[in-house]
């Protein structure tokens, strides 16, 4: 079969780098690349032939025009006219399909020309808007598949895009996509309101159809994922030790949407690493750090959520060890990339696309195929080893503790982390969890419980509460201002005269060492 060509429409000098970027894009990916063939006009070799010729003659030639319009409407010719729009009028005179995506900005914004020539296109075809560069390869990337679904040159989908057939809209937790929205709209300017139906919401974000709900939308909104995914759970397992064996001090899954369980994932790796109590020289208020920085072990959990492979029964993994961190993805690097290549400043190339795009607008990941370099650059900043990456059937991130440097032969160097330190004397009966020693550590006078779990980086509201928050009040380290009236809306939360001694001795322990 001969590849289907598509010929990408732009004002240039605006779109320099997103014409770039998409033939890299559609010539690299592993399915896309398959069927499509790209035309840029930037590759071609000089010929005697007038550009404006050479530009509608690729343009017959073409079976899909891509149409990227922005502010600008370009040179113009004796008539007036540019040539974005006259290769927008070859493409419609030839019967071309056309796909037409233009930027979020007001009519006002654009130069007079430009606003009319948008306003032609979208009296003839509907239309797609986007504000950054992932958005426009979101969009793109669904407008082929779609294409190529509808042409039957594939009968199935990639899996975040596919149909989840036994869902419906009931299966979706209106809620969460409310409180998606929001995020979105204060990390990246989402322009829909929080306030639309569903329905538009996630069509917006590709997630939904006349075909039905995507995979993605289950997994990223759904009242219950794991009903449809049983293998989207995230396991997290903590050994004593260097190595897997028993006995095994903590092993949780973790089910939900995926905000949900990269929450609980990232806050039980937190609550299980070493945290650190800065001084008051340059603050108030002391510092706290982790071990791993938060934004280390975050985007090693993200990354393996968003690229992993969904078909496979296997789940991600997080193990906590004395020397290191691991996190397993049942998957594999994109064939665009290897394992050379990812510690180098690198293209994206993700798995679950979709998946991706609602990471990004929420910041979640920050920016596209950056994600690795950040890792190890946040871990040399913090005096740990480099992080290693291995693919032996599945993917492998591991991520070093402090005490890597002193366990070259991997073998054990002393007693496991985690263990009772002693008696307090004449108060509770067990020994607080590290978790409830972290607690009182920060606190300081009378917190809400938000402000707590702000101080320590975490961000599963109910993890905290059951893990941090209760066993504190439960030992009578900590107590409510109002305690006949648990939900009150100013309840606060303050050190007992039991939670003042033991901060006292934690705190003469941590500066003993």
């Amino acid at each position: 079969m001969s590849k289907i060509k598509i010929f990408i429409s732009s004002v240039q000098g605006e779109f320099s780098s997103q014409r770039k970027m998409l033939y890299e894009y559609l010539t690299r990916d592993a399915l896309l690349s398959r069927f499509f063939e790209v035309f840029l006009f930037e590759n071609l070799p000089s010929v005697d032939l007038s550009a404006d010729r050479k530009y509608l003659e690729e343009v017959r030639k073409c079976d899909i025009y891509i149409g990227i319009f922005g502010v600008e409407y370009g040179f113009e010719d004796s008539n007036g006219i540019s040539p974005t729009e006259h290769e927008f009028d070859e493409a419609s005179l030839t019967y071309k399909t056309r796909l037409i995506y233009i930027t979020d900005h007001q009519k006002e914004d654009r130069h007079p020309k430009e606003a009319a020539f948008i306003k032609k296109v979208e009296k003839e075809l509907i239309r797609n808007k986007f504000s950054s560069d992932i958005e426009l390869k979101t969009a793109i990337y669904s407008s082929l598949i779609h294409y190529l679904e509808a042409k039957e040159y594939l009968r199935f989908d990639r899996f975040d895009s596919a149909i989840c057939t036994q869902a419906t809209l009931g299966d979706i937790d209106a809620e969460k996509v409310s409180n998606y929205v929001r995020l979105a709209r204060e990390a990246r300017g989402f322009r829909l309101s929080e306030h639309e139906p569903v329905d538009k919401i996630l069509t917006h974000l590709n997630l939904y159809g006349s075909r039905g709900i995507s995979n993605a939308a289950i997994l990223l909104f759904g009242k219950d994922p794991q009903r449809f995914f049983i293998s989207s759970e995230i396991k997290c397992i903590q050994f004593h030790g260097y190595t897997v064996s028993k006995p095994m001090p903590a092993y949780q899954t973790y089910k939900g949407d995926l905000f949900e369980i990269i929450d609980q994932a990232v806050d039980f790796v937190l609550s299980r690493i070493d945290m650190a109590v800065g001084t008051r020289n340059e603050s108030i208020k002391a510092s706290y750090e982790y071990e791993i920085p938060k934004a280390v072990v975050s985007e090693a959990i993200i990354n393996a959520v968003a690229h992993r492979d969904y078909n496979s029964s296997g789940s991600v993994q997080v193990m906590l060890f004395r020397d290191r961190l691991e996190i397993w993805n049942p998957g594999q690097l994109p064939h665009e990339l290897t394992l050379e290549s990812i510690r180098k400043s690198h293209g994206s190339f993700p798995r679950n696309l979709l998946i991706a795009n609602a990471f990004h607008l929420t910041r979640y990941i920050e920016k596209a195929g950056t994600g690795i370099l950040d890792m190890i650059d946040l871990s040399v900043k913090a005096g740990l080893r480099e992080p290693d990456f291995k693919q032996e059937g599945i993917f492998r991130a591991i991520v070093y503790r402090k005490d890597a440097a002193s366990n070259v032969t991997g073998e054990p160097t002393g007693e496991p982390t985690g263990e009772p330190t002693g008696e307090l004397t004449g108060e509770p009966t067990e020994e607080p969890t590290e978790e409830v020693k972290r607690v009182v550590l920060v606190m300081d006078g009378e917190l809400k419980r938000a402000e707590i779990q702000k101080i320590l980086q975490l961000s599963h509201q109910e993890y905290f509460r059951d893990n941090y928050l209760i066993p504190s009040i439960d030992l009578g380290l900590v107590e409510m201002t109002y305690p006949e009236t648990p939900n009150h809306p100013n309840q606060k939360y303050r050190l007992t005269e039991l939670g003042k001694k033991l901060k006292m001795r934690l705190k003469n322990e941590n500066n003993s060492e």
